[in-house]
C-alpha cells in the first residue's frame, strides 16, 4: 500500500514567491488604495508625538543612491516609532530655489542667466522644480516611504515663502542681518556668491611662484633688498596691498646673485630648491622690526607696507605672506585691521576690468600665464613650478571658485552672543548620534564666518532691499520685508518682479546716506541654505500633527556644516532654541571598492535599477544591514549577498505560512501545558530576541543589529533548529492532534512576533505575510501589518523548565559526529535508522534529559532517545546503536510496534491515526 504524508508543502501556486518587482507594485496600489498613511495617522492622533522632520533634497534629477538611503533610514524610524505608539505625522519636502534647479535649468536650456528675462525664466524654474518633485515623489513611494505624500511642504510654495521672508524681516529686527563689502565664495562660471556649505574640494594643479617684492630706499636695509614672497595664485598679485609677516618670527637679509632677501630664518633650508643654493646670511631681525617698512609692487602699480599677521607658517613658503584683502578671509581682516585698500580689479565673470592693462578682459586663471612672463621680463620672479593641492569649487558647475570681495547681504555669527548660544545649545539641548557629530559641529561654528545671506541669482526667494538711486545705497527695511511677504502669500514671490517698487516703500523712507527719496528694487535673492533652514518656522511650528523642536533630523554628515547650521542658526536667533532634539547623521555611499561613485568612473548605482531587478526591499535591506556611522559601500557583489540573505528570510517565512494554512488561531491555540519543551523554547526566544532586543537596537538607531537579530533567529532559532526539529509532527502527525497544533501554535506566535519586527525595515515582505495570517488581528482595521504595535511578549508563555534546553542544544554537534560515525561504518543509513543513549554522571543534566521524553527525538532526528545514569561516563558520553523496531514507511521512525496492525502493516500506531485508520 503507498501512504500518502500529511505534508504541508506549497502548493505551485502558494503566495510569497520571491517575485519582488511584480509583487511590490501590487501592495503600493493597496496601501494607496486604502490610504495606509492616513489610517495610521488617524490611529495614533491622541498620542504622544515623535516627529521626525525632513530635510529637503533638491528637485532637480532623479532620486540616487544617497537619497534611497536617507529616506529608508527615516521611514524605518517613523514606522517603528509609530508600533511603539507614538504620532509620527512624517511630511517630506523639498528645496526647490536657488542654484541646484538653476544650473540644471540652464544646462537643459544651453544659455546662461543674462540671455533670457528673469521672470520667464523663473516662470520654467518653477515648472521644472515641479516636474521633479512629481518624479521623485513617485520614485520615494516606489521605496515603500510612507509619508504625506499628499501635502509636502515646498520652499516654491507660497505660504512657505512667506515664512522665509517673515523670518527674515525677525532678523532683521533683532540686528542680525546687515550689508558688507567681505571677501566670499565666488564662482564666476553660476556668478554668484557660494556659501561654506555650497564649496566642496578637488584635486588642483597651481602655479607655485616666488617672487621678488623691492623695498624702497629706508634707514634699516640696504638699497637692492627684496621682500621674498611664495604664492598659488599669481592673478592675486594684480591686488597686492602688503605682505604680512609674523611678530615673533625670525627673519633673516640674506646676500644672493639675485639681491639682498628677507626670508623667514626657518625656512633657509629650502632656498637650494629654488636655485640659492649659494647665499650668505647677513642679519637676523624679528618681524615686528619690518612692520611698516614700505616696498613697490612688482609692476609699479602701487606702493605697499609690511604688516603683521599670527596667521603665518613657516610649513611652506619663505614666512612672508602677498596680501590681497579682496581675495581672501585671514588678508581682508588684516586689511581691516591696518585700514588697507581693498582692490578688485575682478568682475562676476572671473575677468579682470579695464583698469588691469594688458590683462583686461582676461578670466583670472587665463591671466597666471602672461603675469608670470611679465614677472620674468621685470626680474622679479625668482622661481617656479606647480603644486598639485586641494582646491575649492563651485558645488553645482565643478569649476575652480575664487574670493572675491563684494557687497553682501550677512548674518552676524557674533551678533548678541549668538555663536556663544549656539555652541551651548550644541553641547547641553542636543544628543548626536554618533557622539563624534558633537565635536564635529562645534568646530565648525567656532572657526565659520558671518553667513552670507545673498545670491546673485535668477531663481529663489527675493531679498527686498531697496537701491537708493543717488548713492546706490541699499536700504533692507523689516516693512519693506512685510509688505513682500504679504503679498507673496496671495501671489508668490514673483511679485517682487512684477510690481512697481513703490508698493514695497515704508511711508517716508529716506536714504541714510545722503537723504534720497527716489529708490529702484535690490537684484539679490536669498541663500537657498536659508530658504530649508527656516523649514521648522514655515513647517514644524505650522502644522497641527507636527511639533517644534523636532524629536530628529536626519541627513548625511555633510550637513555638520549644511542644513544643520542653516537651521540651528536662525532657530536660536528667532526661538532661542534649537529646531532638534537629536540629530543622526550618516555617511555617504561608495562603491565595493570605498572609492565614491561617479559618471566618470563608471560606478554609480542607480537605486531604481535595484528596483527594477530586485524590488526594494532589497535596498531597504541593504540600507538596514549597514553600519551607516561610516561610508556605506554597495556593489553587485554585495547586492547579491544580501538578496542570499532575504532568500533565507524568505523562505522561512514561507514554510512558516505554509505550515499554517490549516490553523486558526482563534479555535486551533493550545495551551503552554500541552506544548513540547521545544515549542516553548522557540517562543522564549522570540520574546528575548525579537521583543526585546529588536526593540533596543531600533531604539539606539543600530538598525543593523535589528537586522543581524532577524536575520540570525530566520535562519539559525528557526530555519537549522525548531522548523527543522518539528516538521516531523508538522508533515505526519493527525491535523487536529494536539501535538500538531502545539508546534502550529508556536509557530503562529512566533510569526505573529517577527512579521511586526521586521515590518520597518522589509515593509513589503512583512505586509505580504501578513495578508495570508488568519487571526482576528488582521480583520477591520488591522487591514495592514503597519497599523500594528509593537509585539508584546506571546502570552502563550513558556513553562520554566525549558530554559536549560539551549544546554541540549550544546550537544547536538556530538550526537552529530557520533551518527557520522557510524554512518561512516555502515552501522546506520540515515539519522533515523538511530537509537543514541546518552550517559551523564550529572543528576541534575540527567533528570533534565529523561524529562524532554519525545523532545530529545526531535531534536536529535533519531528514532529513540535514552538518557542514562553513569558514574563511569563523564559530564556527556553519546553511543549509538541501530534503532530498535522496524522503520515506518510513513514518517521514517522506527517504532517497536510496526507491523502489529495488519490493516496497515508498514506504518506505526501515530501515522495511522494520521490518516484515519483504526490502532
Amino acid at each position: 500500500m503507498e501512504y500518502k504524508s500529511t505534508l504541508n508543502l506549497p502548493k505551485t501556486d502558494f503566495p510569497m514567491k520571491a517575485d519582488l518587482p511584480k509583487r511590490e507594485p501590487l501592495l503600493l496600489e493597496r496601501w494607496l488604495k486604502e490610504d495606509i498613511y492616513r489610517c495610521i495617522l488617524q490611529e495614533s492622533r491622541l498620542k504622544a508625538k515623535y516627529i521626525l522632520h525632513d530635510g529637503p533634497p533638491y528637485a532637480n534629477g532623479d532620486i540616487h543612491i544617497g537619497h534611497a538611503l536617507n529616506k529608508i533610514l527615516k521611514d524605518i524610524i517613523v514606522k517603528f516609532k509609530t508600533m511603539r505608539g507614538m504620532s509620527c505625522a512624517y511630511v517630506p519636502g523639498w528645496d526647490c530655489h536657488g542654484l541646484p534647479v538653476e544650473h540644471q535649468l540652464f544646462k537643459e536650456l544651453k544659455i546662461r542667466k543674462h540671455e533670457i528675462d528673469q521672470l520667464e525664466f523663473r516662470k520654467k524654474a518653477h515648472d521644472y522644480a515641479m516636474k521633479f518633485v512629481e518624479v521623485q515623489k513617485d520614485e520615494f513611494i516606489r521605496l515603500g516611504v510612507f509619508a504625506d505624500w499628499q501635502n509636502p511642504y515646498l520652499t516654491l510654495s507660497a505660504d512657505y515663502e512667506e515664512s522665509i521672508l517673515l523670518s527674515l524681516a525677525k532678523l532683521k529686527e533683532k540686528g542680525y542681518v546687515y550689508r558688507g563689502l567681505k571677501p566670499v565664495n565666488w564662482c564666476f562660471r553660476c556668478e554668484t556668491a557660494l556659501a561654506e556649505a555650497e564649496v566642496e574640494y578637488e584635486d588642483h594643479s597651481s602655479p607655485s611662484i616666488f617672487v621678488k617684492f623691492k623695498l624702497d630706499r629706508n634707514k634699516i636695509f640696504p638699497d637692492d633688498t627684496y621682500l621674498l614672497i611664495w604664492t598659488t595664485t599669481p592673478w592675486t598679485l594684480l591686488a597686492n596691498v602688503a605682505v604680512a609677516v609674523h611678530p615673533k618670527f625670525s627673519y633673516a637679509r640674506i646676500k644672493t646673485a639675485q639681491g639682498d632677501l628677507i626670508v623667514a630664518q626657518e625656512r633657509l633650508g629650502m632656498l637650494g630648491q629654488i636655485g640659492l643654493k649659494e647665499h650668505e646670511v647677513a642679519g637676523l631681525f624679528k618681524g615686528s622690526d619690518l612692520e611698516g617698512i614700505i616696498y613697490t609692487h612688482p609692476f609699479g602699480m602701487r606702493k605697499g607696507r609690511v604688516v603683521l599677521a599670527e596667521y603665518i607658517s613657516t610649513e611652506e613658503g619663505t614666512g612672508l605672506v602677498h596680501t590681497a584683502p579682496g581675495h581672501g578671509a585671514e588678508d581682508f581682516q588684516t586689511g581691516v585691521k591696518y585700514k588697507l585698500d581693498v582692490i578688485m580689479p575682478v568682475d562676476q565673470k572671473g575677468k579682470f576690468d579695464s583698469a588691469q592693462a594688458e590683462f583686461s578682459g582676461m578670466n583670472v586663471f587665463d591671466a597666471n600665464k602672461p603675469i608670470l612672463e611679465k614677472l620674468k621680463s621685470l626680474g622679479a620672479l625668482l622661481a617656479e613650478g606647480k603644486l598639485q593641492h586641494s582646491y575649492p569649487v563651485c558645488w553645482r558647475c565643478k569649476n575652480p571658485i575664487i574670493f572675491r570681495a563684494t557687497k553682501q547681504w550677512f548674518l552676524k555669527i557674533d551678533h548678541d552672543g549668538l555663536r556663544g548660544k549656539v555652541l551651548d545649545a550644541v553641547k547641553n539641548d542636543v544628543k548626536w548620534v554618533p557622539a563624534s557629530g558633537e565635536e564635529r559641529i562645534s568646530t565648525m561654528v567656532k572657526s565659520r564666518p558671518d553667513w552670507c545671506l545673498s545670491r546673485q541669482r535668477y531663481w529663489g526667494v527675493p531679498i527686498p532691499a531697496l537701491v537708493c538711486n543717488n548713492c546706490k545705497e541699499e536700504i533692507l527695511d523689516p516693512e519693506a520685508i512685510r509688505k513682500l511677504a504679504r503679498l507673496t502669500a496671495a501671489e508668490g514671490s514673483n511679485a517682487w518682479f512684477s510690481r512697481g517698487v513703490e508698493e514695497f516703500m515704508p511711508d517716508g523712507l529716506k536714504c541714510p546716506q545722503c537723504g534720497g527719496k527716489e529708490f529702484s528694487k535690490g537684484a539679490d535673492i536669498l541663500d537657498v541654505w536659508f530658504d530649508s533652514g527656516v523649514s521648522h518656522q514655515a513647517v514644524l511650528k505650522k502644522r497641527e500633527a507636527l511639533e517644534f523642536p523636532a524629536a530628529l533630523y536626519l541627513e548625511g554628515s555633510d550637513q555638520h556644516r549644511g542644513w544643520f547650521q542653516s537651521s540651528l542658526i536662525p532657530s536660536m536667533c528667532i526661538e532661542s532654541v534649537a529646531p532638534f532634539k537629536t540629530v543622526l547623521t550618516h555617511g555617504f555611499v561608495v562603491d565595493g571598492d570605498g572609492r565614491k561613485m561617479s559618471k566618470s568612473t563608471g560606478n554609480v548605482i542607480s537605486p531604481l535599477d535595484i528596483i527594477k531587478n530586485s524590488g526594494a526591499d532589497i535596498l531597504r535591506l541593504w540600507v538596514a544591514s549597514s553600519d551607516y556611522n561610516e561610508d556605506i559601500r554597495i556593489s553587485a557583489l554585495i547586492l547579491n549577498r544580501l538578496s542570499e540573505a532575504y532568500r533565507k528570510i524568505r523562505n522561512t517565512l514561507r514554510f512558516m505560512l505554509s505550515n499554517l494554512y490549516d490553523f486558526d488561531p482563534r479555535s486551533d491555540k493550545t495551551g503552554a501545558d500541552q506544548m513540547r519543551k521545544i515549542d516553548q523554547w522557540i517562543i522564549a526566544r522570540a520574546n528575548s530576541l525579537l521583543v526585546e532586543k529588536t526593540a533596543a537596537a531600533y531604539e539606539s538607531f543600530e538598525f543593523y543589529k535589528a537586522y543581524q537579530i532577524i536575520y540570525d533567529f530566520c535562519n539559525s532559532d528557526l530555519s537549522s533548529l525548531y522548523l527543522d526539529m518539528a516538521k516531523g509532527r508538522l508533515y505526519t502527525y493527525a491535523k487536529n492532534s494536539v501535538a500538531r497544533r502545539a508546534a502550529q501554535t508556536a509557530i503562529y506566535e512566533v510569526l505573529n512576533i517577527l512579521v511586526r519586527v521586521m515590518a520597518p525595515i522589509l515593509s513589503f515582505t512583512a505586509e505580504e505575510v501578513w495578508q495570508y495570517m488568519q487571526g482576528p488581528e488582521n480583520d477591520g482595521k488591522f487591514s495592514s501589518v503597519h497599523l500594528l504595535m509593537w509585539p508584546q511578549k506571546a502570552q502563550t508563555g513558556p513553562d520554566a523548565s525549558c530554559a536549560g534546553i539551549d544546554q541540549i542544544f550544546e550537544i547536538i554537534p556530538q550526537v552529530t559526529k557520533a551518527l557520522e560515525e557510524k554512518r561512516a561504518e555502515g552501522v546506520i543509513g540515515s539519522s533515523f535508522d538511530a537509537k543514541i543513549n546518552i550517559l551523564t554522571n550529572n543528576q541534575i543534566r540527567y533528570n533534565y534529559l529523561d524529562s524532554l521524553k519525545a523532545d530529545l527525538c526531535e531534536i536529535f532526528k533519531v528514532s529513540q532517545v535514552l538518557a542514562i545514569k553513569s558514574d563511569k561516563a563523564g559530564d556527556c558520553l553519546i553511543e549509538v546503536f541501530p534503532a530498535e523496531g522496524k522503520k515506518c514507511q510513513r514518517c521514517w521512525n522506527y517504532v517497536v510496534n510496526v507491523g502489529e496492525n495488519k490493516q496497515h502493516p508498514e506504518i506505526c500506531d501515530n501515522c495511522i491515526s494520521a490518516i484515519g485508520g483504526e490502532i
